[in-house]
C-alpha cells in the first residue's frame, strides 16, 4: 500500500527537528554536562512532596479532576496575583489550570490565531512560540531583541504592526536573554497595543525569578492592558518541580473561556496531586520566594564570572535560569557551529540563540546556558571549559 510521504503536515515539518533533543543526545554520548536545558536539578520544596503525596494517598486528585483546575489551586493563583500584583480576579472565570505554561500557550495561540493572523514576538524567541503559531495556522512575525544589552527594539515593534496582527507576545523575564523589560519598555508595548486593538499575550513563567535591583512588572497592570492581555505563569518554574507540569493562564473572563474550550480538547486535564501541591506553594511567605531569588543570583554570578574570565562576551542576565553570551571574542562566528564543538571539546553542552530567530543573523553569536544546576555542576562545568577552550 502507498502511502503519502512525509505525513508531516508542510507547516510543522519547520519543528520536526528539537536543538534540544540534539544537544542532550550529545550529552549522553560523550558524557557532557549538560547546561542546555532550564531545569533544576534539586527539587523544590519539601513541604510541597508532602502535600502532593498526602493528596495520592487521601485519593485527591487520582482521577480526572476539573478541566480548568481544581478550586483551591484557582483561589490561589487568584490570591497570589492579588498579593503580589494587586490583580483581582474571579476565580470561577478568569483562571484556567494547565499542564504546565507551555500548554497555556499553545491553547492561547489556538483559541484566539486564525488562518493568515499575525503573531508578533521578539527574537530570539522561545521555541514553542513558533510551533505553536503554526498549529493555530498562524504568520509569525519577529522583532529582534537588540543593542549590547539585547533590549526589546520599540521602533522595530512599532514597525512590524499591521493590520493582520492579531497578538503580541511578551516574555519578560526573558527567555533566552534574561532580560527584564522595564516599566517604560512595557508602557511602549501597551500603547502599541492599544493603538492598534491588539491582544497580548505575557508569558511569565519566570515572574518570581528576577534579581539585583529590578522587579518583574505584569503589563496587565498597565492602563488599559488588562482587558486585553492573557497571562500565562508556571508552578514548576517558581517552585522548582518542572516534571511536575502544572500551569496556568489568566485574564479577563471572555479571553479564558477561549482558551477553556481549547485547553479541554488538549490534555483536558492533568496532575491532580500535583495542583494541590502548587496551591499550597502559591501561599508560601514572601521569604521562600527572596531565597529562590538569592540562590540563583549566586549561581548566575557563579557561571557569569567565570565565562567571563574564559573570556566569553558575558550578558549577565536580570532574570530567569539563563545568562547569554557572545561567541565572537572566542574566535567563532557562529554559535551553533560553536554548541556542536563543545561537547565533544569541553564535555559540556549550550543551546545557540539562532534557533530561536527567524533571521538567523539575529541571535548568530549568542549562547543560552542554564545555571539553575548545583554549585558543584556549575563549577565542574567551567573547569571543563577552562580545560577544553584553553
Amino acid at each position: 500500500m502507498s502511502r503519502r510521504n512525509p505525513p508531516l503536515v508542510p507547516r510543522l515539518r519547520p519543528h520536526a527537528d528539537s536543538v534540544f533533543a540534539e544537544m542532550s543526545q550529545l550529552a549522553l554520548e560523550v558524557g557532557a554536562i549538560n547546561l542546555g536545558q532550564g531545569f533544576p536539578n534539586t527539587d523544590g520544596p519539601t513541604e510541597l512532596k508532602e502535600v502532593a503525596i498526602a493528596a495520592i494517598n487521601d485519593g485527591r486528585g487520582n482521577q480526572y479532576p476539573p478541566s480548568i483546575g481544581i478550586p483551591q489551586l484557582r483561589q490561589a493563583i487568584t490570591a497570589h496575583q492579588e498579593r503580589f500584583y494587586g490583580i483581582a480576579l474571579d476565580p470561577k472565570t478568569d483562571v484556567v489550570v494547565t499542564t504546565g505554561a507551555s500548554e497555556a500557550i499553545v491553547a492561547i495561540l489556538i483559541a484566539l490565531v486564525d488562518a493568515g493572523d499575525e503573531v508578533v514576538m521578539f527574537e530570539p524567541w522561545f521555541d514553542i512560540y513558533s510551533a505553536a503559531i503554526s498549529m493555530a495556522s498562524g504568520q509569525r512575525v519577529g522583532v529582534p531583541m537588540s543593542g549590547p544589552e539585547l533590549r526589546p527594539d520599540i521602533e522595530a515593534l512599532r514597525a512590524a504592526v499591521t493590520p493582520k496582527t492579531r497578538i503580541i507576545i511578551l516574555n519578560s523575564p526573558h527567555n533566552p536573554t534574561g532580560v527584564i523589560f522595564t516599566r517604560e519598555e512595557l508602557q511602549a508595548v501597551a500603547t502599541i497595543a492599544i493603538k492598534n486593538d491588539i491582544l497580548v499575550l505575557s508569558d511569565e513563567a519566570y515572574e518570581h525569578l528576577w534579581f539585583d535591583d529590578t522587579e518583574h512588572i505584569p503589563i496587565s497592570t498597565l492602563p488599559g492592558m488588562f482587558e486585553r492581555t492573557i497571562t500565562v505563569a508556571s508552578g514548576g518554574k517558581s517552585f522548582s518541580f518542572t516534571g511536575w507540569k502544572v500551569g496556568w493562564a489568566t485574564g479577563p473572563r471572555d479571553l479564558i473561556a477561549a482558551v477553556r474550550v481549547t485547553r479541554q480538547h488538549l490534555s483536558f486535564a492533568s496532575g491532580g496531586p500535583f495542583q494541590y501541591a502548587i496551591a499550597h506553594g502559591l501561599g508560601l511567605p514572601d521569604q521562600y520566594f527572596r531565597e529562590l531569588r538569592t540562590d540563583l543570583a549566586l549561581k548566575r554570578d557563579l557561571l557569569c564570572g567565570g565565562l567571563e574570565e574564559l573570556g566569553f562576551g558575558v550578558i549577565r542576565p536580570q532574570g530567569t535560569y539563563f545568562a547569554t553570551t557572545d561567541v565572537r571574542p572566542l574566535g567563532y562566528t557562529d554559535g551553533l557551529t560553536f554548541c556542536r564543538e563543545l561537547p565533544h571539546k569541553a564535555g559540556v553542552v549550550a543551546i545557540p540563540h539562532r534557533v530561536f530567530c527567524d533571521d538567523p543573523e539575529v541571535g548568530k553569536p549568542y549562547v543560552r546556558w542554564a545555571f539553575c544546576k548545583r554549585t558543584d555542576v556549575l563549577r565542574e562545568a567551567l573547569e571543563r571549559l577552562r580545560a577544553g577552550l584553553s
